[in-house]
């Protein structure tokens, strides 16, 4: 299979650009407030998170350049989803660390949960491998709310 370049690069920076949109948001909340908040023990340290979501949407871009050089007709509609979920992922970091608000960024990260859960159903009569490939990012998303649910209870 031959790589088109062009939309490989183009899904990578809007994916990344998000997660760099997102850190506005979360990057002046980590040391003041999100340091202060009651936080389970197993939580990993920043730095952990911050590598995850690199390679997560680095994956979710691949994913994404899957469907976008596919020749199936349902790609324009799984690339809306793809993007309403791509939305509430940068959503929640407004919710949770721009308002400073577990409860909103709970109410967010479950919605955030479902329309990742959609992208995957749509991708996968798509592209399987475009599927597998947001397994992880849904798992995170899934672990991501667990926390956030604690945070919300502890604080």
């Amino acid at each position: 299979m031959k790589i088109d370049w062009k939309t490989l690069i183009l899904a990578v920076l809007l994916c990344q650009s998000i997660g760099i949109a997102g850190s506005v948001f979360t990057t002046p909340a980590i040391p003041t407030w999100y340091a202060s908040l009651n936080k389970p023990s197993f939580t990993p340290p920043g730095s952990v998170i911050g590598a995850v979501w690199i390679i997560l949407y680095f994956l979710m871009a691949i994913a994404l350049y899957l469907v976008q050089v596919s020749k199936n007709k349902q790609k324009g509609i799984a690339t809306k989803v793809f993007g309403v979920q791509l939305f509430l992922n940068l959503l929640w970091s407004v919710l949770f660390f721009g308002l400073k608000s577990p409860i909103y960024g709970l109410i967010g990260i479950i919605i955030l949960w479902f329309a990742v859960l959609l992208t995957i159903v749509k991708f996968y009569k798509i592209s399987k491998t475009a599927a597998y490939l947001m397994i992880p990012y849904i798992l995170w998303v899934s672990f991501a709310s667990f926390l956030n649910y604690l945070i919300f209870i502890l604080n």
